[in-house]
């Protein structure tokens, strides 16, 4: 979803939560469908014990919520996990000054690098990286037009059309 204005800023234990890049890949695995603890450590290559361990975090916070037990295939009961989209309008801002929104930025960063390396090396729909100069009104234009912009494309999304992951990410950058 695209970055609107934050409902609210994120509180310490949500950035914590969210300061890990195999947390970021659960949450979007747990929007298209219900996950179980089992089929996200197979997907994701992890032992399920690890995988738990973020589960529960992600669950203690509310971004993931558990959905009735069911019956799997070979007749054990198991809990499903889905996404409750509640980072959409978080802002991710750092309230104690540690770095915890950075972790969170770069959580993201590595999240996307794996979901690009699962996809493999003829995943590539487009990129586009550069330096822009703009003050703040500008830079709020930007923003708010690019999210218009994804807004326009989430509504006309096509059922049959091909998953696509995207990033948008704009970050000072250091002048030496």
């Amino acid at each position: 979803m695209p970055e609107d204005p934050p409902a609210r800023t994120a509180s310490v234990d949500e950035l914590k939560a969210l300061a890990h890049p195999l947390r970021w890949r659960i949450l979007r695995l747990c929007l298209d469908r219900a996950w179980t603890n089992q089929e996200l450590a197979e997907r994701l290559e992890v032992a399920p014990a690890t995988v738990l361990r973020h589960v529960r975090a992600l669950v203690s916070t509310d971004f993931l919520a558990a959905e009735p037990v069911r019956t799997s295939a070979k007749g054990a009961l198991e809990r499903p996990y889905r996404a409750t989209g509640r980072t959409w309008q978080l802002g991710l801002i750092d309230v104690e000054g540690v770095g915890l929104a950075q972790q969170v930025d770069l959580a993201v960063l590595a999240a996307h690098r794996a979901e690009i390396v699962e996809a493999g090396p003829d995943s590539g729909r487009g990129m586009s990286r550069g330096v822009l100069r703009l003050g703040p009104d500008a830079q709020t234009e930007l923003k708010t037009r690019l999210a218009e912009l994804i807004d326009e494309f989430l509504a006309r999304e096509e059922p049959d059309g091909e998953a696509l992951s995207y990033l948008w990410s704009l970050a000072a950058r250091p002048v030496r």
